[in-house]
């Protein structure tokens, strides 16, 4: 056991040197999405621990269903999954429209999402590795982008910018979806209402994911409800729907204004 652990560190150590070596060919100010933020998905451990984890409390197939109606995507569309992880919405979307790109920035996630579309057969998957700051876009304006939990990894002047570069890869009057963790509670009483969130986490799916919550609120970069949505107005798009389901997700279905960006 000491031996694998051992091997494990190695193995993080040089995919962070060589993450480093790749963010030094960018300008010195350039924040450095590829670095693990909060809970290493760069590990190949931690990508095939997702899955089964979360394969627990979700329902991947459902939600796939759900955003594709959400969307109104067809078989003559493309969508973007930035931030696909291990490729549950890219698999099925793939099933519903012309191409998908599957765009995130871990190698180990990526594989897992390639494994599962050969598994499935399905060759209208494009998949690179980038994120919202590095993605480069080189096909047609996408119909739709799709994102869950991931831009919460990038502080909110790199988020804003992830935002605009996204409008510039959408068409407009395209779609953009997304889900991340939002915080809409009065920041005076953010003391209890993190504490209850670790708790209901706890009860409600384990120790193990909220390990994970207080590892989001220590590590990452959630931001509030009223800096997102401005934010998506400075990036160009149009709110249609914001579902805020509890205190900290939210559900924000957009719509790529026609303005140049």
């Amino acid at each position: 056991m000491c031996i694998m652990r051992v091997r494990e560190m190695d193995i993080e150590l040089y995919r962070n040197y060589f993450n480093t070596l790749e963010a030094g060919r960018e300008p010195g100010w350039q924040y450095n999405e590829l670095k693990p933020c909060g809970v290493n998905y760069n590990s190949a451990l931690c990508a095939l621990w997702y899955d089964m984890h979360h394969g627990r409390f979700r329902d991947f197939q459902k939600e796939g269903k759900e955003i594709i109606a959400l969307l109104g995507l067809d078989t003559d569309q493309t969508v973007i999954d930035m931030g696909c992880g291990t490729g549950a919405f890219a698999v099925h979307a793939a099933r519903h429209c012309r191409k998908v790109y599957a765009v995130d920035v871990s190698r180990a996630m990526l594989r897992c999402a390639r494994r599962k579309a050969k598994k499935a057969k399905l060759n209208n998957i494009e998949f690179h590795r980038g994120g919202f700051l590095t993605y480069e876009h080189e096909a047609k304006p996408a119909d739709a982008i799709v994102s869950t939990a991931v831009l919460h990894h990038l502080p909110d002047f790199w988020k804003l910018t992830g935002l605009r570069r996204l409008a510039r890869m959408c068409k407009a009057g395209g779609k953009l979806y997304l889900f991340d963790v939002v915080f809409s509670f009065n920041v005076d009483e953010y003391k209890s209402h993190l504490d209850e969130w670790v708790k209901s986490t706890a009860e409600r799916i384990g120790p193990a994911f909220a390990a994970e919550v207080k590892t989001h609120v220590r590590e990452e970069y959630s931001t509030f409800d009223w800096v997102m949505e401005g934010m998506f107005e400075r990036a160009g798009f149009a709110i249609e729907k914001a579902n805020y389901q509890n205190d900290f997700m939210v559900a924000y279905l957009c719509t790529r204004k026609g303005e140049s960006i």
